[in-house]
């Protein structure tokens, strides 16, 4: 499969190291953008430990991103398991050329980057432990 963008090789061995290193606690986020001068999907921040809230904080109001989340998920039985998700989120307030850049990439980046959870949201406020939970349990 061919795409608008490819995705920056040193970004996709951070992912692989990413994926299989085991948080002691919390959740870690891999926040990554388009570098359009060059149509590459590159690092943007890495957050290690941090809560959905504060990764709402981070992220620009105007700008999409694809954040890799290796999400904190405490199970009705006291289990806890780490998922790996994709959310792309793309704010209302993007350009259409970009948002169309971002949104014909998203499906390449989702399958190089080997992610099978994904979703897609507008508003940063959607972006909290009830809906991400409510994704993932049910």
């Amino acid at each position: 499969m061919s795409s608008t963008c490819e995705v920056d090789p040193k970004v996709l061995e951070k992912l692989r190291k990413f994926r299989f290193s085991k948080n002691s606690k919390g959740s870690a986020a891999f926040v990554l953008k388009i570098d359009r001068e060059n149509l590459l999907v590159i690092e943007d921040e890495l957050y290690d430990n941090i809560t959905l809230e504060e990764l709402v904080e981070e992220l620009p109001e105007n700008s999409p991103r694809y954040i890799v989340l290796s999400y904190e998920l405490l199970h009705n039985d006291g289990r806890k398991s780490y998922p790996l998700v994709l959310i792309y989120y793309s704010p209302a307030a993007t350009k259409p050329e970009i948002h169309m850049l971002y949104a014909t990439a998203k499906t390449y980046f989702q399958q190089k980057a080997e992610l099978n959870k994904v979703f897609d949201i507008r508003e940063i406020e959607t972006l909290t432990d009830e809906w991400l939970q409510e994704k993932l349990l049910h």
